[in-house]
Formats: structure tokens, C-alpha cells, sequence
């Protein structure tokens, strides 16, 4: 209590109080909030609070910390095509990253394939918690999310291999696929309806064998396939598409594709020319998923401006969203927000810290449409909480805190709570804080 609280609402409640009961919060509000009798007291006068951070955007665990040949996992690059992987099998849960994330209040990630392929295959949405395997991270309840590439990076891997080897044919890529993920799902769904009407015909299919008046033989379901599965459940709706993204014409043609096939983008990443159709964006309600200013290494994002997700949010019903893409730039994210931020202080746009927390929680929560349960410190929602020295967007600021289901997972001022992965131990320099655990 005492507290500042950013809520991941727009609301900025000064002397605030937060409860955390049962993993949940219980309530949010002003000085006034009451405080059940029993309860442990962090008076935090000065300090702030905000919800944990979410990066929709990591490849910690299939790209892990030390980084070999031996552990790169992220990028299936043998077909243009590789819908049928799914990064949670690539995940090494014992990735020192994920400590270090924690570090920096990171409570929920997004491990992505690699953009190498044209389909990458499905992402896994993880609760950043100590686990010996990678089930016992994932977030409960999330959809899969669905791994695409646009641009320079599937013509460049491929160019030489067969093809695609130009942005045209990229997109005759996905039209072709999409076209049979359509036919797949049009099988089951036939398949489905049939053995519907089979079941209601029979009633109890044993009793109905038993006594000789089965009706009709029962339907044959097609040849089940992992990679048109992955497909057919994106056109569905059930996962969610994540496209990486640079340029915004190309972004326009990827929505009219999603049009043409019934589909839904959830999200462009990188999306380093979101500005230049941040209408677009807005009107079709896709998140833009950006840097701050870390992406000079491609052609394709000659025209990146550092006021790119300011332009993003300044839209009615935007998505702005800040994301790291890297082991390094996960541990900072509130000061990526804050660069963000400033720059689009600086051109006028007038961005308050209540608004910008939102990039980094609220907003990935709608993207990862998990919302309903964390991104805002809102009563009811998963106690995913970070508890910040001052002001999270001054780089003097320090996760002193990280709470996640309430649980407190992460406290910089006790070595008991500085966790290490089983890598880290016995090695020099173990642990973040000289010592972890010890």
C-alpha cells in the first residue's frame, strides 16, 4: 500500500492499495481499499506497481542462453511450410533467460518459431515459472498462436532452394496452403456432421452392435494431418495468427488475404511501417507489435521511424505494443516503453505513463487473447504483479518484486528469491545476484 499503481486500464491511482488473495487480486483502489486482518503489509510509499510484463515476442527456450548449434531450435528450415511444428517441443525449460526475464517483471511470454518459413508453425504461451518441463509453464487456458513470415526472409532462405524467391510468390504460397487447410476443414467438419447423425441414429453405439440394429456403418474420419490441422484451426479461429511483418504495403495485402480466406491476424511483428497504415490496423483491429528502435539490419526496414508505435496508439482502438525479440531486450522492456514513449512525447502526441504501461501488458494480453485473465491489475485477474523501486519508465527503476498467481517468484533484495536454472549451477558467476539461492 501506498504505492503508485499503473492498473494496465489507463488509470493511475497514486497512494494506492492493492490486495492478492489466493493467487488473485482480490481489489484495486486508493488509500481507502480495505485491507483483511491477517494479511501481510508491504508499505510501499514511493514505489510503483504495475500488472507483469507480457512480451508477445520471445524466443527464449528454443533460442536458449548459451546460445550453440547444438541448442538452436527455433527455425524448422526445411519446407516453406512447417505448420506441423510446435515450438513448445523446442523449449529447454532450463533456459537462464527465463530468469533473467523474471528479473526484469516479464510474468508471461510468447515463444515463437523462427520467421524463416513463409508457416513456422505454432507458438506456446508460457507463465515465466520455474518448471521441469515446458507443461508446466504453459499458460492455462491460452490459444495456440500460429507462427507466419512476410518479406525478405522466406525469399532469402528459399531463394536458392526452390522457391519462394520472390514477395509474389510468398504470397502464392499462402493462398495455396490456405487453400487446402480449406479443404481439410470442410472434410472433418463433413466428417463431424455425419457421425453426429450416425450417433443420434444408434443411440449407445455398444448396444446397438450388441443387438445387431446398428444403422448405417459409421463414418470414416479423414487422414488426420498436423500440418493442415495447424491450418484449418487458425482458419477456424481457435489459434491465433501472429505475422511478421516489416513493410505496409505488405501488411495491407496480408489483410486483404485474411479476408479472402475467413481468417483473422491477430498481430504484425516487427511491423517496423505500422505507422504508414495504422488505420488500417486500427479499423481492422490488429495489434502492431514493434521495437523502439532495434532494427537496422534489413532493407525492408529502411523507412523504421523511433515514432512508430506512438503513431500506432494515437489511432482510435489501437494496439500498440512494445516486444523484444531477444534474450537481452526482454529484460528491459519498461525502458523500451519509455524510449517509445518519449519519442512520441517529443513529437507532441502526449503519452502518460497510465497509457504506455499498456504496451507491455494490457495490450499483449488482448493479442494473446488471454486478457480476461491478466495485462490489468483489475480484481479477479491472475495476481501477475511487479513491484517497482520508482518510476518503471526511468532507467534507474528495478523489478524489486515480481509476483506471479500471487506467488512471489522474484525479490531483488533476497538471494532466496533470485532463482537459477539448473544450467547455472556450480558455474561460475551462478545466478544474477552472485550467488542465487545459496
Amino acid at each position: 500500500r501506498g504505492a503508485t499503481l499503473l492498473t494496465g486500464t489507463g488509470a493511475r491511482i497514486d497512494n494506492g492499495t492493492l490486495v492478492i488473495a489466493d493467487g488473485k487480486i482480490a481489489s484495486v483502489g486508493g488509500a481507502d481499499v480495505a485491507v483483511p486482518s491477517g494479511a501481510a503489509v508491504i508499505e510501499a510509499k514511493g514505489k510503483w506497481v504495475t500488472p507483469g510484463i507480457i512480451d508477445v515476442h520471445s524466443h527464449l527456450g528454443d533460442y536458449p542462453s548459451p546460445q550453440t548449434d547444438s541448442t538452436s531450435d527455433g527455425n524448422e528450415a526445411t519446407a516453406p511450410n512447417t505448420s506441423q511444428v510446435w515450438a513448445e517441443h523446442s523449449v529447454w525449460p532450463q533456459d537462464a533467460g527465463f530468469t533473467r526475464a523474471l528479473a526484469g517483471g516479464v510474468t508471461t511470454l510468447q515463444v515463437l518459431p523462427g520467421s524463416a518459413n513463409l508457416f513456422g508453425g505454432r507458438s506456446a504461451i508460457l507463465k515465466n515459472v520455474p518448471s521441469r518441463t515446458v507443461q508446466g509453464m504453459k499458460f492455462p487456458g491460452a490459444p495456440y498462436g500460429l507462427k507466419m513470415a512476410c518479406g525478405e526472409n522466406p525469399k532469402r532462405v528459399y531463394g536458392e532452394k526452390g522457391g519462394p524467391s520472390t514477395r509474389m510468390a510468398n504470397f502464392a504460397g499462402y493462398r495455396a496452403a490456405w487453400i487446402e487447410a480449406a479443404e481439410y476443414k470442410r472434410k472433418w467438419e463433413k466428417y463431424w456432421d455425419e457421425l453426429a447423425e450416425w450417433e443420434e441414429k444408434n443411440g449407445d453405439k455398444k448396444k446397438a452392435v450388441k443387438k445387431g440394429e446398428e444403422n448405417g456403418k459409421e463414418p470414416e474420419p479423414p487422414t488426420r494431418d498436423l500440418k493442415l490441422e495447424t491450418l484449418a484451426t487458425a482458419l477456424a479461429g481457435d489459434v491465433t495468427v501472429n505475422m511478421h511483418c516489416y513493410r505496409g504495403d505488405e501488411m495491407a495485402l496480408v489483410l486483404d488475404m485474411a479476408k479472402e480466406f475467413g481468417y483473422k491476424v491477430r498481430t504484425f511483428h516487427h511491423a517496423v511501417e505500422a505507422y504508414k497504415v495504422a488505420d488500417l490496423l486500427a479499423a481492422n483491429g490488429v495489434c502492431a507489435a514493434v521495437w523502439a528502435d532495434w532494427w537496422g539490419f534489413k532493407l525492408e526496414a529502411y523507412d523504421a521511424i523511433r515514432e512508430n508505435a506512438a503513431l500506432v496508439d494515437a489511432q482510435e482502438n489501437s494496439c500498440a505494443i512494445i516486444h523484444s525479440d531477444d534474450e537481452y531486450g526482454i529484460q528491459r522492456l519498461n525502458q523500451e516503453a519509455a524510449k517509445a514513449m518519449a519519442d512520441g512525447n517529443k513529437m507532441g502526441l502526449k503519452i502518460a505513463p497510465e497509457r504506455a504501461i499498456q504496451w507491455i501488458t494490457a495490450n499483449p494480453a488482448k493479442a494473446l487473447r488471454i486478457a480476461d485473465k491478466t495485462g490489468a491489475l483489475e480484481a479477479g485477474k491472475m495476481a501477475d504483479v511487479v513491484l517497482w523501486s520508482g518510476d518503471p519508465f526511468s532507467v534507474y527503476a528495478k523489478a524489486e518484486r515480481v509476483y506471479v498467481d500471487g506467488a512471489l517468484l522474484y525479490d531483488a533484495k533476497d538471494k532466496r528469491r533470485s532463482p537459477r536454472a539448473d544450467f547455472e549451477i556450480g558455474q561460475q558467476g551462478e545466478g544474477f545476484t552472485g550467488g542465487a539461492g545459496q
